[in-house]
């Protein structure tokens, strides 16, 4: 068999990305057992039209929650909304069964935020523009049951 080209594109079609995507979830389940992976999402929304302003997305798999985008515009900042979609998104991992969570953030936007929350900076990498940095955070969770008890 000749090599395989190799190509790089910013527009994969999702044919392609299903290869990728669904290889890695059989080789999973050949090394785990099981695959439990699922999307995430904790949605703040209009109340009147119903259209989504923002919210958070993920996907929990094997044990961990990945919060992969975090928004709200300026004007629902500052009240608690976010803090309520964060405590959500966790609730809603707990009782997937994962242990624990990750994310990261850029440093002018929300590490503050994330560590008043009991996540816990494990790295940083530098990033553009100059002087700022991609921070990583990772989040052990306790059982749904204990937190509800304490």
């Amino acid at each position: 068999m000749p090599a395989p080209v190799i190509t790089t594109t910013d527009t994969p079609s999702p044919e392609a990305v299903a290869v990728v995507s669904d290889g890695l979830k059989g080789y999973n389940v050949r090394q785990a057992g099981y695959w439990d992976g699922r999307r995430l999402a904790v949605l703040a929304s209009d109340p009147e039209t119903g259209a989504v302003l923002g919210g958070i997305t993920g996907h929990t798999a094997l044990g961990l929650c990945f919060i992969d985008l975090v928004y709200l515009p300026e004007a629902l900042r500052g009240g608690g909304l976010g803090s309520e979609l964060l405590r959500r998104a966790e609730d809603e991992a707990r009782r997937r069964g994962c242990k624990a969570g990750v994310l990261y953030t850029i440093s002018f936007q929300a590490p503050a935020f994330y560590a008043r929350h009991g996540w816990e900076e494990f790295g940083r990498i530098a990033c553009d523009p100059p002087g700022t940095a991609r921070v990583f955070f990772r989040k052990q969770f306790a059982a749904l049951e204990a937190a509800a008890e304490g």
